[in-house]
């Protein structure tokens, strides 16, 4: 005979004020570990941390309860029509870490999971998910809705899909959760059941009533639930104290990316400590751009001419910012316009030979002409990179 989800997946049936499901609940000691990391990596975040990842105002107080979240459902589009059958839920309780994962055994089902996630809900202060912000949440909050009952707008969302692409989307070949858990968390899934064909394996239980296919489904839904964990750890560490990891370049910029609007200064220490460590171009140009730019903001002159200055070393793609910003700090702060007229006739030179376009070899020329103007030096002209001498400006 073959068996049933409850014996399949070790769930038991539970009651809501709503009706009856299915519930299966695993306990993890904190010293389990999850890829690389331990599960009570999560709880060593810091504070500071966890407020900007979930994108708080430094006012609000940050969350103490936090649950894990992800769902499966019976389409990938959303809309009203899709159902979120199982829902993975994960929350460390005293010295361990609960799994709960709730289970709708048939549609009609629908009303006694939301009252279990009503209930569970109303328990903490944030929710982490992994592009939970652009698909849980909403077809979540939508099923409440239709059922005539109140999302817990209390709610953070510590959406961890963000952070994943500031850090690794200019070295993975994509940010879908499994390609991080291999690069990132060192943890490689074995014969798990791709995420598009869960929908269809849903249906073939409701029409079939046989449950083997649905074991793959609820390992797929624990691992993504316990990846958000050890996940968030890993992130929150990083961000810290990134000293104590083997950080790439790249992971450095994106660690900048996120400190940046919260605490500027944290974040230029990530950007130098990306370059220091060999950030490649074009990255490494427009970093040095970003640093030069608010160097000058803070009237730090010197130091962003240096930074701009070593933008166009190594000889780079020609971009036209860096000898900008040069040559109006000479025209416009340093008054020397000798200087400023030698930048800029070695970046039209440039723009020529690389082919830049009109509107740019046009501004060049035209601060040239200006520069020409106000100091009685040569006009120039162009032809690929050499600069000919035709004449003296008129005064």
């Amino acid at each position: 005979m073959a068996a049933s989800v409850a014996e399949l997946v070790g769930a038991r049936e539970e009651a809501t004020s709503h009706g009856r499901l299915l519930v299966a609940r695993r306990a993890y000691q904190l010293h389990v570990r999850h890829g690389e990391l331990p599960l009570r990596s999560a709880l060593e975040a810091p504070p500071d941390v966890l407020r900007l990842l979930s994108r708080q105002p430094p006012s609000e107080s940050a969350p103490k309860r936090l649950l894990y979240l992800d769902t499966e459902t019976t389409g990938l589009a959303g809309g009203t029509g899709t159902y979120a059958f199982l829902v993975g839920a994960g929350f460390f309780e005293a010295d361990r870490f609960v799994l709960a994962q709730y289970f709708m055994r048939d549609l009609d089902e629908e009303p006694a999971l939301l009252a279990a996630m009503a209930e569970l809900l109303g328990g903490f202060d944030g929710v982490v998910t992994y592009n939970g912000r652009g698909f849980d949440l909403p077809l979540l909050e939508t099923r409440f809705v239709l059922s005539r009952r109140s999302w817990p707008d209390h709610l953070w969302n510590l959406d961890l899909l963000a952070p994943a692409r500031r850090l690794w989307s200019a070295r993975l070949p994509d940010c879908r959760l499994a390609t991080i858990e291999a690069h990132v968390l060192g943890l490689e899934r074995v014969d798990d059941v791709p995420g598009a064909l869960i929908p269809s394996l849903y249906f073939h239980y409701l029409r079939s009533r046989r449950a083997e296919g649905l074991g793959p489904v609820f390992e797929h839904n624990r691992l993504d639930v316990l990846s958000l964990v050890t996940l968030t750890g890993w992130v929150a560490r990083a961000l810290a104290d990134p000293e104590g990891l083997e950080l790439a370049p790249e992971e450095y910029v994106g660690l900048g990316r996120l400190w940046e609007g919260t605490d500027a200064e944290r974040g230029a220490r990530c950007y130098r400590e990306a370059l220091s460590r060999g950030l490649g171009s074009p990255q490494r140009e427009r970093l040095l751009l970003k640093l030069g730019r608010r160097a000058k903001r803070e009237g730090r002159w010197p130091e962003a001419v240096a930074l701009w200055e070593a933008a166009l070393a190594n000889g780079s793609p020609f971009d036209p910012r860096p000898w900008e910003e040069i040559a109006k700090y000479y025209e416009h702060w340093a008054r020397d316009l000798a200087a400023g007229h030698r930048v800029t006739a070695e970046a039209l030179g440039r723009a020529e030979a690389a082919g830049a376009p009109r509107d740019v070899r046009a501004s060049l020329a035209h601060r040239l002409s200006r520069l020409c103007r106000r100091s009685g030096l040569p006009e120039v002209t162009h032809l690929g990179t050499e600069v000919l001498q035709t004449g003296t400006c008129s005064a």
